[in-house]
């Protein structure tokens, strides 16, 4: 990856894009479109087609209609396996290319962005490729005269919903497994980061799915998400993005043919941080990392900074110095370490989280403020907000942004305390030298996932999960298979 190669792609134009539905690209019933801005700039970038509920219609009979002839669902694991594992392979050949579409449309950084949208996108398509012909169904211990057999049953149309920060790597945690399991899939992407995903479906195409078995539809969510959750021909639906769009569609569920939600949903997660930290050198620049980068836009990200009262003075301000060491700029710039915030709206509302902050009695030590506005994208400095109190909005509620809330506390019963005081529970991370201290912390802290002396990082061997509000199932490792089958049991007299 070098910088002329990323200006060339830069420097690409994006043809406008129509839906992706029964193999091919196809604009929507009216012709409609929705202008794509770039969050480098603010300038347009893309055209794509506005969905309608037609065009959520077609796209699930063609998944329907795929599904029931069987052309993918009843093909043997091993030949699915091979058509995955050759997808793998060309989003990994045309990986840099896939990186800069999505930096354009998203933000990211594009050091970032490579590693953790294209070649984790190809990654995860080649770990579920590998796994599905390894997935063996069960024989029950029954009496002689009855064999019982457990059968793994793909569920069928997979309606899944995608959010903007990481559309790749996210997507390809929901679509990879639901296709390797034999069922169709419709997708709905953010309708501010497209491009990638649509651009997926045609390298899909091209490995070798099956017309109708993979789907693109494109638009707002209040048009096309709900039609798709809506759908009494859709089997379950899986998403991530915010609780509030995940109660609309446990309601779309209860209002159509019941079926199963998998969501995952927004995070505060505590990165808990003890004065016998093996290092706090290291903890502090991991931590700021944990926030700081793709400018916070991480569901996972360490948003709550909880440190122990004696090292909590010196340990807020080695944070804020790394804070303020990050280079925020160009996300296509391989000099730039922090990119864009996603839009100006997204912007705004992260400023008015500092805003109320200080207004509540937090201390800003460093940024809060919109910067490198000469370029008209959008771009916010590294945000360090000391002694936010358990009861303030800074504390309990998502900022989905650059802002980090730093909090005290005495002794280990109120960390726990503290990092379970909010409704989330996605991830938490916890620094100590104690063995003990960190399994009970492990324990203690309600979360999907608790990171122990690092922050981050955890690869596609392991789940990632919400409990309480951040929202039920798995995306990631074999568990995420699980809610794209049925058990089906074959009770046989002999």
């Amino acid at each position: 990856m070098d910088q002329s190669s990323i200006d060339a792609l830069r420097a690409q134009d994006i043809a406008p894009r129509g839906h992706f539905i029964n193999g091919r690209f196809q604009d929507g019933e009216t012709g409609a479109q929705h202008q794509v801005l770039s969050p480098i700039n603010g300038q347009p970038l893309a055209l794509i087609a506005e969905g309608t509920l037609a065009d959520v219609e077609a796209a699930v009979r063609a998944a329907r209609l795929a599904f029931e002839d069987g052309r993918w669902s009843r093909m043997a694991p091993a030949d699915r396996k091979k058509v995955l594992l050759k997808l793998a392979d060309l989003i990994e050949a045309r990986a840099l290319e896939l990186a800069v579409l999505g930096v354009r449309n998203n933000g990211t950084e594009i050091t970032m962005a490579y590693k953790a949208e294209a070649l984790s996108a190809a990654a995860t398509f080649r770990y579920y490729a590998e796994a599905i012909d390894k997935i063996y169904g069960q024989i029950a211990p029954t009496s002689g005269d009855v064999l019982g057999l457990v059968h793994h049953a793909p569920v069928g149309v997979v309606g899944a919903i995608v959010s903007w920060n990481f559309p790749l790597m996210i997507g390809s945690w929901k679509i990879a497994p639901a296709l390797a399991a034999g069922n169709s899939v419709v997708l709905k992407p953010a309708e501010s980061a497209s491009l990638s995903l649509l651009k997926i479906a045609e390298l899909a195409a091209e490995a070798g799915v099956p017309d109708g078995v993979f789907n693109v539809v494109t638009g707002r969510g209040s048009v096309v998400g709900e039609a798709l959750a809506l759908s009494m021909d859709v089997d379950i639906m899986v998403f991530t993005g915010s609780g509030a769009t995940g109660r609309r569609l446990l309601e779309y569920s209860a209002r159509s043919n019941l079926k199963r939600c998998y969501l995952e949903l927004g995070g505060k997660s505590p990165n808990i941080v003890f004065a016998d930290a093996p290092d706090l050198a290291e903890a502090a620049k991991v931590s700021a990392a944990g926030i700081f980068r793709n400018s916070g836009q991480v569901c996972v990200a360490g948003s709550r900074l909880l440190v122990q009262q004696e090292i909590y003075e010196d340990f807020v301000t080695e944070i804020s110095r790394h804070a303020e060491s990050f280079r925020v700029g160009d996300p296509l710039d391989l000099n730039s370490q922090i990119g864009a915030v996603h839009s100006l709206p997204e912007l705004q509302a992260n400023v008015d989280f500092v805003t109320k902050a200080e207004a509540e009695g937090a201390e800003r030590r460093t940024g809060g403020n919109r910067i490198l506005t000469e370029t008209g994208g959008y771009y916010m400095a590294p945000t360090v907000m000391a002694n936010v109190k358990e009861t303030d909005n800074l504390f309990q509620n998502e900022v989905f942004g650059p802002v980090l809330a730093v909090t005290p506390f005495k002794d280990e019963d109120e960390a726990i305390r503290l990092a379970n005081a909010t409704v989330y529970g996605l991830a938490g991370g916890v620094w100590t030298s104690n063995l003990s201290r960190a399994h009970r912390m492990v324990a203690g802290i309600r979360a999907g996932v608790v990171h122990v002396n690092t922050y981050g990082g955890a690869d596609l061997t392991v789940p990632l999960g919400g409990v309480r509000q951040s929202g039920n199932g798995h995306d990631k490792s074999l568990h995420a298979l699980e809610k794209y089958f049925d058990l089906k049991t074959a009770w046989i007299k002999l």
